[in-house]
Protein backbone atom coordinates (compact mmCIF):
# COMPACT_ATOMS: atom_id res chain seq x y z
CA UNK A 1 0.00 0.00 0.00
CA UNK A 2 1.38 3.24 -0.84
CA UNK A 3 0.64 6.49 1.10
CA UNK A 4 1.25 9.60 -0.41
CA UNK A 5 0.54 12.99 1.48
CA UNK A 6 -0.96 15.83 -0.80
CA UNK A 7 -0.54 19.42 -0.52
CA UNK A 8 -3.28 22.04 -2.28
CA UNK A 9 -1.09 25.26 -3.26
CA UNK A 10 -3.02 28.05 -3.88
CA UNK A 11 -1.51 32.23 -3.56
CA UNK A 12 1.95 30.76 -2.26
CA UNK A 13 0.38 28.70 0.33
CA UNK A 14 -1.06 24.95 1.43
CA UNK A 15 -4.60 25.54 1.60
CA UNK A 16 -6.89 23.20 3.52
CA UNK A 17 -8.82 21.39 0.84
CA UNK A 18 -12.52 20.16 1.85
CA UNK A 19 -15.19 18.75 -0.42
CA UNK A 20 -13.95 20.57 -3.66
CA UNK A 21 -15.51 24.08 -2.98
CA UNK A 22 -11.89 25.71 -3.80
CA UNK A 23 -13.18 29.31 -3.46
CA UNK A 24 -13.51 28.60 -0.10
CA UNK A 25 -10.03 26.98 0.92
CA UNK A 26 -8.01 29.13 3.58
CA UNK A 27 -4.23 28.36 4.60
CA UNK A 28 -3.73 25.04 6.44
CA UNK A 29 -3.62 24.90 10.21
CA UNK A 30 -1.32 22.07 10.86
CA UNK A 31 0.63 20.36 14.12
CA UNK A 32 3.38 19.85 11.69
CA UNK A 33 4.50 23.12 11.28
CA UNK A 34 4.31 26.87 12.06
CA UNK A 35 2.29 28.13 9.51
CA UNK A 36 1.46 27.32 5.86
CA UNK A 37 4.52 27.77 3.51
CA UNK A 38 4.80 24.65 1.16
CA UNK A 39 8.47 23.72 2.32
CA UNK A 40 7.27 23.80 5.66
CA UNK A 41 4.20 22.16 5.19
CA UNK A 42 6.07 19.58 3.41
CA UNK A 43 9.20 18.90 5.76
CA UNK A 44 6.13 18.42 8.25
CA UNK A 45 4.70 15.14 6.59
CA UNK A 46 8.00 13.86 5.57
CA UNK A 47 9.40 14.02 9.43
CA UNK A 48 6.40 11.50 9.94
CA UNK A 49 7.45 8.93 7.49
CA UNK A 50 10.33 8.18 4.49
CA UNK A 51 7.39 8.82 2.02
CA UNK A 52 8.48 8.23 -1.88
CA UNK A 53 5.88 10.41 -3.24
CA UNK A 54 3.96 13.53 -3.10
CA UNK A 55 0.71 14.87 -4.69
CA UNK A 56 0.92 18.56 -5.41
CA UNK A 57 -2.12 20.24 -6.43
CA UNK A 58 -0.88 23.18 -7.98
CA UNK A 59 -5.12 24.95 -7.47
CA UNK A 60 -3.84 28.22 -9.26
CA UNK A 61 -2.37 26.72 -12.02
CA UNK A 62 -6.05 24.45 -12.18
CA UNK A 63 -7.96 27.74 -12.33
CA UNK A 64 -5.70 29.37 -14.73
CA UNK A 65 -4.47 32.02 -11.83
CA UNK A 66 -0.73 31.55 -12.40
CA UNK A 67 1.23 28.54 -10.87
CA UNK A 68 3.62 27.67 -8.59
CA UNK A 69 6.55 25.81 -10.67
CA UNK A 70 9.29 28.09 -8.55
CA UNK A 71 7.78 26.16 -5.43
CA UNK A 72 7.75 22.70 -7.37
CA UNK A 73 10.94 23.69 -8.22
CA UNK A 74 12.04 24.43 -4.29
CA UNK A 75 10.35 21.05 -2.75
CA UNK A 76 12.24 18.87 -5.55
CA UNK A 77 15.35 20.32 -4.52
CA UNK A 78 15.11 20.36 -0.57
CA UNK A 79 13.33 16.71 -0.41
CA UNK A 80 15.52 14.83 -3.81
CA UNK A 81 14.96 11.58 -4.61
CA UNK A 82 11.36 12.36 -3.56
CA UNK A 83 8.98 11.63 -6.55
CA UNK A 84 6.40 14.35 -7.09
CA UNK A 85 2.91 13.85 -8.54
CA UNK A 86 1.57 17.11 -10.03
CA UNK A 87 -1.25 18.05 -11.26
CA UNK A 88 -1.40 21.30 -12.58
CA UNK A 89 -4.41 21.01 -14.41
CA UNK A 90 -2.37 20.30 -17.94
CA UNK A 91 -4.12 18.10 -20.54
CA UNK A 92 -1.99 18.69 -23.49
CA UNK A 93 0.48 16.85 -24.87
CA UNK A 94 3.03 19.29 -24.63
CA UNK A 95 2.81 20.46 -21.19
CA UNK A 96 2.67 17.21 -20.02
CA UNK A 97 5.89 16.18 -21.29
CA UNK A 98 7.63 19.53 -19.97
CA UNK A 99 6.35 18.65 -16.42
CA UNK A 100 7.56 14.82 -17.29
CA UNK A 101 10.64 15.91 -17.89
CA UNK A 102 11.07 18.28 -14.76
CA UNK A 103 12.24 15.21 -12.59
CA UNK A 104 11.08 12.55 -10.60
CA UNK A 105 7.36 11.77 -10.44
CA UNK A 106 4.55 11.68 -12.64
CA UNK A 107 2.11 14.72 -14.55
CA UNK A 108 -1.26 14.37 -12.95
CA UNK A 109 -3.75 14.62 -15.98
CA UNK A 110 -7.40 15.18 -14.50
CA UNK A 111 -10.53 14.33 -16.42
CA UNK A 112 -12.07 17.47 -15.80
CA UNK A 113 -9.20 19.50 -17.46
CA UNK A 114 -9.34 17.29 -20.51
CA UNK A 115 -10.64 19.87 -23.63
CA UNK A 116 -12.01 16.52 -25.51
CA UNK A 117 -11.31 12.87 -25.58
CA UNK A 118 -8.53 13.12 -28.30
CA UNK A 119 -6.10 15.39 -26.94
CA UNK A 120 -6.83 13.83 -23.32
CA UNK A 121 -5.16 11.11 -24.81
CA UNK A 122 -2.51 12.56 -26.69
CA UNK A 123 -1.68 13.98 -23.36
CA UNK A 124 -1.81 10.47 -21.79
CA UNK A 125 0.57 9.23 -24.01
CA UNK A 126 3.03 12.14 -23.55
CA UNK A 127 5.10 10.80 -20.82
CA UNK A 128 4.82 9.44 -17.05
CA UNK A 129 1.48 10.35 -16.05
CA UNK A 130 -1.56 9.28 -13.79
CA UNK A 131 -4.89 10.16 -14.97
CA UNK A 132 -7.40 11.20 -12.40
CA UNK A 133 -10.80 10.43 -12.66
CA UNK A 134 -12.50 13.12 -11.19
CA UNK A 135 -15.54 12.90 -9.81
CA UNK A 136 -17.85 16.26 -8.37
CA UNK A 137 -21.51 16.16 -7.10
CA UNK A 138 -22.80 16.01 -10.21
CA UNK A 139 -21.05 12.98 -11.48
CA UNK A 140 -18.25 12.55 -13.54
CA UNK A 141 -16.21 15.55 -14.82
CA UNK A 142 -14.46 15.61 -18.19
CA UNK A 143 -15.15 13.31 -21.32
CA UNK A 144 -17.67 10.42 -20.74
CA UNK A 145 -15.35 7.95 -22.30
CA UNK A 146 -12.07 8.23 -20.27
CA UNK A 147 -14.79 7.30 -17.45
CA UNK A 148 -16.08 4.26 -18.77
CA UNK A 149 -13.75 2.94 -21.35
CA UNK A 150 -10.93 1.43 -19.22
CA UNK A 151 -8.49 0.47 -21.78
CA UNK A 152 -7.58 3.77 -22.25
CA UNK A 153 -6.46 4.59 -18.99
CA UNK A 154 -2.78 4.31 -18.15
CA UNK A 155 -1.16 2.23 -15.75
CA UNK A 156 -1.57 4.24 -12.77
CA UNK A 157 -5.62 5.49 -11.98
CA UNK A 158 -6.46 7.85 -9.66
CA UNK A 159 -9.96 8.22 -8.08
CA UNK A 160 -10.47 11.46 -7.12
CA UNK A 161 -13.79 12.27 -4.93
CA UNK A 162 -14.13 15.34 -4.48
CA UNK A 163 -17.14 15.58 -2.25
CA UNK A 164 -15.49 13.86 -0.05
CA UNK A 165 -11.71 15.44 0.20
CA UNK A 166 -11.57 16.86 3.84
CA UNK A 167 -14.95 15.80 4.66
CA UNK A 168 -13.92 12.91 6.99
CA UNK A 169 -16.81 10.50 5.81
CA UNK A 170 -15.06 7.84 4.34
CA UNK A 171 -13.99 7.12 1.02
CA UNK A 172 -16.32 6.33 -1.94
CA UNK A 173 -15.99 2.60 -1.97
CA UNK A 174 -18.72 1.30 -4.14
CA UNK A 175 -17.01 3.38 -6.99
CA UNK A 176 -13.03 2.34 -5.90
CA UNK A 177 -14.60 -1.01 -6.08
CA UNK A 178 -16.29 -0.74 -9.59
CA UNK A 179 -13.10 0.93 -10.94
CA UNK A 180 -10.86 -1.76 -9.55
CA UNK A 181 -13.16 -4.00 -11.15
CA UNK A 182 -12.81 -2.77 -14.35
CA UNK A 183 -9.09 -1.82 -14.17
CA UNK A 184 -7.32 -4.62 -15.41
CA UNK A 185 -4.57 -4.65 -13.14
CA UNK A 186 -3.59 -1.27 -13.35
CA UNK A 187 -2.59 0.76 -10.03
CA UNK A 188 -6.10 2.37 -8.36
CA UNK A 189 -5.45 4.94 -5.98
CA UNK A 190 -7.95 6.57 -3.54
CA UNK A 191 -8.34 10.06 -3.29
CA UNK A 192 -10.83 11.51 -0.98
CA UNK A 193 -11.91 10.52 2.64
CA UNK A 194 -9.97 8.43 4.59
CA UNK A 195 -10.66 8.58 8.08
CA UNK A 196 -8.53 6.07 10.00
CA UNK A 197 -6.47 3.13 9.70
CA UNK A 198 -9.67 0.68 9.14
CA UNK A 199 -10.29 2.82 5.97
CA UNK A 200 -6.81 2.15 4.91
CA UNK A 201 -7.28 -1.99 5.59
CA UNK A 202 -10.26 -2.33 3.53
CA UNK A 203 -8.72 -0.20 0.91
CA UNK A 204 -6.04 -2.34 0.58
CA UNK A 205 -8.13 -5.73 0.87
CA UNK A 206 -10.15 -4.17 -2.16
CA UNK A 207 -6.85 -3.94 -3.97
CA UNK A 208 -6.81 -0.27 -3.68
CA UNK A 209 -2.31 0.42 -4.58
CA UNK A 210 -2.55 3.49 -2.59
CA UNK A 211 -4.01 6.16 -0.92
CA UNK A 212 -3.87 9.92 -1.12
CA UNK A 213 -3.41 11.39 2.22
CA UNK A 214 -3.92 15.07 3.70
CA UNK A 215 -6.46 15.67 6.45
CA UNK A 216 -5.55 12.20 8.07
CA UNK A 217 -2.09 13.19 8.57
CA UNK A 218 -2.24 16.75 10.03
CA UNK A 219 -4.83 15.99 12.84
CA UNK A 220 -3.35 12.59 13.75
CA UNK A 221 -5.74 9.79 12.92
CA UNK A 222 -3.37 8.00 11.36
CA UNK A 223 -0.28 7.93 13.65
CA UNK A 224 3.02 7.27 13.01
CA UNK A 225 3.28 3.48 14.02
CA UNK A 226 -0.13 3.15 11.70
CA UNK A 227 1.80 4.67 8.47
CA UNK A 228 5.11 2.53 8.97
CA UNK A 229 3.00 -0.47 9.47
CA UNK A 230 0.85 0.27 6.13
CA UNK A 231 4.15 1.26 3.98
CA UNK A 232 6.05 -1.77 5.58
Amino acid sequence: MELIPVIDLMGDAVVHARRGARAAYGPIRTPLCAGAAPLDVAAGLMALAPFKHLYVADLDAISGQGGHDQTLAALAAAHPGLALWVDAGEAQAQAVARRAEQGPGRAVVGSETMVDLGSGLSALAAGAVALSLDFGPEGPRGPAAIHHRAELWPESVIVMTLARVGATEGPDFARLADIVARAGGRRVYAAGGVRQADDVERLADMGIAGVLLASALHDGRLSPAEIARFMA
